[in-house]
């Protein structure tokens, strides 16, 4: 089977959300470290396009987003489940509010503190990013009202772990756990010992040390021209091909564009080799790499016909 190589970076709070996968898997894999900000030339290769991080590699396979990241490496690696039997739809339901809500406000808490201490060129690639300027000033005052939507998101799960629980769904980890923890490692890693919210939510702290000594499995560095060495050798796997009565009305081998919905607004190209309800897939070239099939989960991204 071909390594697992992750492009990330040590500060990146969905990194880290992948990170610990790979350490509940107890797997080996391959680190390579890419920019905060924008350029990532040794990245676009692998993407087409796609800028957000991280990104996982396996041979000329490529996979954006967490959601397609985390549901490839349970198929490769079913061994300790990411979704725990009987629970599949509530664990990736708390994932996707999480990505999508929890961390956002984690976001305006860990700004506020600190977005005037970073430099022009991070908020302007953030500002790109976004889609908005980013005003520090403006973030500090808004910091008091992100606080307070991440203390109503996290006094859910705080009610969650009320019982003596170990984990958000039982004893053992899982999706939900490591797509929570998300946002509670920003804010903690960004700005230290427990402070509002936190401090208010002991059994919270409490899990996230749990979560914390899992680990990040076996990682070995990996340079940048290594991996797209990589993809060059390879063959992607065999698509799994557009599902009859698609509601997109779209076929195999259309030329499509995949677009996030919400950052990073930077459209993917590509010949459309995959299409079904949670994922996508398109094949692509590029002179550095040859032909890579780049994969994205359909929730959360925009898919249209190339212009």
């Amino acid at each position: 089977m071909a390594e697992i190589i992750l492009h990330h970076y040590s500060t990146s709070p969905f990194s880290e959300k992948v990170r610990i996968a790979l350490g509940l898997k107890n797997l080996d894999w391959r680190s390579v470290e890419i920019p905060v900000i924008m350029p990532k030339p040794d990245l676009m290769p692998l993407t087409g396009g796609y800028r957000r991080t991280p990104v996982m590699q396996v041979g000329a396979d490529i996979y954006c987003d967490t959601q397609i990241i985390l549901r490839e490496l349970q198929r490769r690696f079913p061994a300790l489940p990411l979704t725990p039997a009987g629970h599949e739809g509530v664990a990736e339901a708390l994932a996707f509010w999480a990505d999508r809500m929890l961390f956002w406000s984690a976001v305006g808490v860990v700004m506020g503190a600190i977005g005037d201490k970073l430099p022009a060129a991070f908020h302007k690639d953030r500002a790109e990013f976004s889609g908005r300027p980013v005003d520090p000033a403006r973030l500090k005052a808004m910091a008091p009202a992100a606080a307070g939507q991440l203390h109503a998101g996290l006094v859910h799960v705080e009610s969650m772990l009320a019982d003596g629980r170990a984990f958000l769904l039982g004893a053992q980890p899982s999706l939900a756990d490591v797509a929570v923890y998300n946002p509670v490692w920003f804010v903690l890693k960004r700005l230290g010992a427990p402070l509002p919210p936190l401090d208010r939510l002991p059994k919270i702290v409490a899990w996230a040390g749990r979560m914390e000594r899992i680990g990040h499995g076996r990682p070995t560095d990996m340079t940048a021209a290594e991996a797209l060495d990589v993809a060059e050798r390879a063959e992607p796997d065999a698509p799994a091909g557009v599902e009859d009565g698609d509601p997109s009305g779209l076929r195999a081998g259309m030329r499509v564009s995949v677009t996030p919905d919400d950052t990073g607004k930077v459209p993917v190209t590509g010949e459309l080799v995959t299409l079904n309800a949670r994922e996508i897939a398109l094949r692509r070239s590029d002179e550095r790499v040859g032909t890579v099939v780049v994969h994205f989960p359909r929730a959360g991204f925009v898919l249209a016909p190339a212009s």
